[in-house]
């Protein structure tokens, strides 16, 4: 899907179902940490119309994660202090390990939108995984959510993409750098994608 080279492993989607609650707040503190990213990212934009974009990808964020946080209330949980983000920080890690150009700001602003679009790409199947679970099961409401949510992914991976190209100023580059990453992401989700969480 998009531009991942491995499949999550069907067994992800039990896990997930299993302890649902436990995924859902991992879910909410995923969106804050998109809006997060997408506000820091807006705050390196090479232009207004990138720092337009990334705000608007920001508030979109914050919107879904009040939606979670409704379905946290109407299950009676608490958002909680954030878990450790072992996906994220690994796939930066290994962005800043492989990165040709040292530490070039243009090469770094690449990577930085390559690996949002990575996560956003990950996030995208594993919520058409959920929707399509979840009704399979009959909770329809939650189904839709996700199934909402996995077109919006969808959207954020292309807008970050895109930002990618703007970035480095060539969408020949940019599609080398994503291959590179998303072979590497592959291996990281294989090792990691087994909990019930978004990404790890």
């Amino acid at each position: 899907m998009l531009c991942l080279v491995k499949a999550t492993d069907p067994a992800w989607v039990e896990v997930a179902l299993g302890n649902l609650d436990a995924l859902l707040i991992d879910h909410a503190h995923c969106e804050i940490k998109a809006a997060t990213n997408a506000l820091s990212l807006a705050s390196r934009a090479t232009d207004g119309r990138m720092a337009e974009r990334l705000a608007a990808l920001a508030e979109e964020e914050v919107k879904h994660f009040r939606q979670v946080l409704d379905e946290l209330g109407r299950r009676g949980l608490r958002l909680g202090l954030p878990p450790p983000d072992t996906y994220a920080a690994e796939l930066r890690a290994i962005a800043h390990r492989t990165r040709p150009g040292g530490r070039s700001p243009r090469e770094t602003l690449l990577d930085r939108f390559l690996v949002g679009a990575l996560i956003e790409a990950r996030s995208c199947e594993r919520f058409r995984l959920l929707a399509e679970a979840l009704a399979a099961r009959g909770e329809g409401a939650l189904a839709a959510f996700y199934d909402e949510l996995f077109a919006s992914e969808a959207r954020h991976y292309r807008t970050l993409h895109d930002l990618a190209v703007e970035a480095i100023g060539s969408e020949e580059r940019a599609r080398e750098r994503l291959a590179e990453l998303a072979r590497e992401e592959a291996q990281l989700n294989e090792r990691l994608g087994a909990e019930a969480t978004v990404h790890g």
